[in-house]
């Protein structure tokens, strides 16, 4: 049995909004699961030790909205290896908003099932720098019946793409689908705002509501936003999660973040960054995220580590992104950046700064030493056995 020990943790952000930050320094891995968190843990036989030497540690990120196509190639961009330079990033995993993206994009009712199994079953088999991936997100099109609906749930598809990208428009038609997709277990996405590719369409409140998605995508648009009115009623009239983008609206991201802060619906809120898109591949958009959040929006930044993880982890069901005994050990040492005024990476997230990451793990294994994309961390954390 492969054991970790990771002690001298300065700060531990559990990913959780009910308990955002733990009394704990040590935490104990075994076979790519966190067996133990506490104080002062001793180190099983044999194990790798990991001093974080007064750092962060915090639950590996989660981006919930990422265009992947298949494999670590985003079309869009032109760019090879994004998703291993996302992972420098702080982020573990990624969750394709649906493949729309690829050349020549089927946009039948046969094409857009198969490309979503095709999807699926390859990002399960896939993981680009060691990041996991949910890919496979079934785009809407007319024509897609109950029937495909569940071989594409047997198959392995556990996500519907933004509706509004593919044919599926109307709330009548789309409302139907979204409704065989709930009673399968599938998150569904949908897209918010103005139109942000051919084919996509402007949806609001009123859509919203009346499709019932699991998820109002991009709340502050991908890349334009709804107005801060209409974002409020979808807040107040549903209970589905409210997602905030990087390569989106930042007024209405701070606007919509501070009325969640103020009427404490801290759980809701879920962080992606809508990339690749027009805006670009945003590396640290998950850590931008957060800090915007928390340095303009007015909420805690402990919490916003939970809207960047253990908040998305619960909505699709996935065993990771809090720090608690039984969950997969994806973790991310991070802390405030030198030559940042804040003493630490709370203090940092609230200036609005970019936290400095020093290592990355996977299922408790070190995928990588030292961030090639923060700025350095004052505080490392360093395998010493």
């Amino acid at each position: 049995m492969s054991s970790v020990l990771v002690k001298n943790v300065g700060l531990m952000l559990s990913g959780e909004v009910d308990s955002p930050i733990l009394d704990a320094d040590s935490v104990v891995i075994a076979d790519g699961l966190i067996q133990e968190v506490g104080s002062g843990l001793s180190a099983p036989q044999g194990a790798t030790v990991i001093d974080a030497q007064g750092c962060a540690l915090t639950p590996g990120l989660i981006d919930s909205h990422c265009h992947v196509v298949l494999g670590d190639w985003t079309p869009r961009q032109q760019m090879m290896n994004f998703l291993d330079s996302s992972l420098h990033g702080g982020v573990t995993t990624s969750i394709s908003a649906g493949e729309v993206h690829l050349p020549g994009r089927p946009k039948d009712a046969l094409g857009t099932k198969c490309l979503a199994i095709v999807a699926a079953k390859s990002w399960a088999a896939v993981r680009p720098g060691g990041m996991k991936v949910l890919g496979g997100a079934l785009i809407l099109e007319k024509g897609l019946t109950e029937a495909d609906i569940e071989e594409c749930a047997q198959a392995g598809v556990k996500v519907i793409g933004e509706v509004g990208l593919g044919s599926v428009k109307e709330p009548a038609e789309a409302a139907e689908m979204v409704a065989w997709a709930k009673a399968r277990g599938m998150t569904v996405m949908m897209h918010t705002g103005g139109t942000s590719i051919p084919g996509s369409s402007v949806v609001g409140a009123q859509q919203i509501i009346a499709t019932g998605p699991s998820v109002a995508s991009h709340i502050n648009g991908g890349p334009t936003a709804v107005s801060l009115e209409e974002a409020k009623r979808i807040i107040d009239q549903t209970d589905i999660a409210i997602e905030i983008v990087q390569c989106g609206n930042v007024r209405r991201a701070a606007e919509v973040a501070s009325y969640m802060n103020e009427t404490k619906q801290w759980g809701r809120v879920i962080f992606g960054n809508d990339a690749p898109s027009g805006t670009g591949v945003v590396t640290l958009g998950i850590l931008r995220n957060m800090a915007m959040v928390a340095s303009l929006g007015g909420v805690a930044a402990e919490l916003t580590v939970a809207m960047a993880s253990g908040n998305t982890a619960k909505l699709y069901g996935l065993n990771r992104g809090r720090i608690a005994a039984g969950l997969e050990a994806d973790l991310v040492f991070m802390d405030t950046p030198i030559g940042s005024p804040g003493e630490d990476v709370l203090q940092a997230l609230a200036e609005g700064d970019t936290p400095g990451i020093s290592m990355i793990l996977i299922d408790g294994k070190v995928v990588a030493k030292v961030s090639r994309n923060t700025p350095p961390a004052v505080r490392k954390a360093q395998v010493v056995a």
